[in-house]
């Protein structure tokens, strides 16, 4: 007999980022042969109930959001308040075994609360940002307030999970030394690309394409790439740089672009659906990235499952699976000059940027998310059996990666 499972999650397709993504793909794999549910946040006209690829979907009522890629202060507060008191409603009706909740924050009173109400245990999924953001002034872990919230919420979980050693070690420095928690790496579905020619999206055969994906938010740090670009195309005309995805930070880097001389090599994509990201990372050469820090890194993955070799630096999770000079580089964190002298290294050696694509490909089958929701299986049941007998699952392992050979 499968699973009742309840994921809690403010953010989930086609609202967020990589947090609602990889919530989606993990509840589609196990919808296969469990019982789903997703309580989420509702705005911008998206319906109250529906059902997709086997996973039933609630949304509950939230105010000011008013853009699909970024939320508001407001609406992650308004949904703690809305989401339990849907959450209540649905538990009045049907029983679960387990709730799984992704970002201790906004979304862990809303799990805590109604595993509570529920007597189940509760899972809480890390995503790093609900953590550590060291872009933002208002970063959890600088706040005293929202450090003890999320250490309440953490103590009083049955299990954590997080999505890398970085960002389980930033739970430990900052919030409970005494929780291990457990490992479980991100991952994608393998791309189902259908092949695109660059003539499609304007793009010239002859060009060298550098690409990026994300929000264009100030952590990104997209104004680096912009830079950086401005000054290997004074070796190298060719080479130009895709920007795929949407945020409040367009207009101030489509003038920095104009201002660098290079708005004729950034195109801004803009907003793509998941067929076109996948054609233009595959018609792409390098995959690059200057985030100041990611709690993982699925475009990564992303980037690799389409034969580039990947760019970044060294400040987040996704030093837990790439590695300097195998899967591209991995530069010290904000060392511009020697991540500039990789890209261009990488633009010159076709030979290399081939071989490190090709290598890629292979690797990346690993975080394939059939595995992952194996691996989140393993661990639901895990928990509930140590609840089943008084005990927190958090308390019973060291750190592991559960359901792993």
């Amino acid at each position: 007999m499968g699973l009742r499972i309840l994921f809690c999650n403010y953010e989930y397709p086609p609202l967020g980022g990589g947090g609602g993504v990889i919530n989606a793909l993990l509840a589609q794999e196990l919808a296969k042969t469990h019982e789903v549910t997703v309580l989420t946040s509702q705005g911008l006209g998206l319906p109250s109930y529906q059902r997709e690829r086997g996973v039933e979907i609630i949304r509950s009522q939230t105010l000011f959001r008013n853009n699909e890629s970024v939320a508001s202060f407001g609406s992650m507060l308004t949904f703690i308040p809305s989401g339990i008191h849907v959450g209540q409603r649905l538990l009045k009706k049907r029983t679960f075994d387990i709730i799984n909740t992704h970002f201790v924050l906004p979304t862990g009173p809303v799990g805590h609360i109604l595993a509570k109400m529920a007597k189940i245990p509760h899972v809480i999924s890390l995503h790093g940002g609900d953590l550590f953001d060291p872009s933002k002034s208002l970063s959890p872990h600088r706040h005293p307030i929202f450090r003890t919230a999320i250490r309440y919420l953490l103590r009083h979980a049955d299990m954590v999970v997080g999505q890398s050693t970085n960002t389980l070690d930033n739970m430990n420095r900052y919030y409970t030394p005494e929780i291990q928690g457990q490992r479980i790496p991100l991952a994608i579905q393998p791309p189902d690309i259908v092949p695109a020619k660059r003539a499609d999206f304007g793009l010239d055969d002859k060009d060298i394409l550098l690409v990026t994906v994300g929000r264009l938010i100030p952590r990104k740090r997209i104004d680096q790439l912009i830079c950086m670009l401005s000054r290997i195309r004074q070796k190298n005309s060719h080479v130009k740089l895709l920007v795929i995805g949407a945020g409040p930070d367009e207009e101030s880097l489509r003038s920095l672009a104009r201002n660098q001389q290079v708005h004729d090599a950034v195109y801004f994509m803009g907003f793509v659906d998941e067929l076109e990201k996948y054609q233009l990372l595959e018609l792409s050469d390098i995959y690059v990235s200057t985030s100041q820090h990611e709690g993982f890194g699925l475009v990564f993955l992303e980037g690799m499952a389409c034969g580039l070799p990947i760019i970044c630096y060294d400040h987040g999770g996704q030093t837990d699976f790439l590695q300097n000079e195998k899967t591209g580089f991995v530069v010290s964190y904000d060392d511009v000059e020697t991540f500039e002298s990789n890209c261009y290294r990488l633009c010159r050696e076709s030979d290399l940027r081939k071989r490190m694509g090709a290598d890629n490909k292979t690797y990346v089958k690993e975080f394939f998310i059939s595995r992952c929701a194996q691996q989140h299986e393993a661990l639901f049941n895990h928990t509930i059996q140590a609840y089943q007998n008084g005990q927190r699952a958090w308390d019973l392992e060291q750190r592991t990666v559960i359901g792993s050979d």
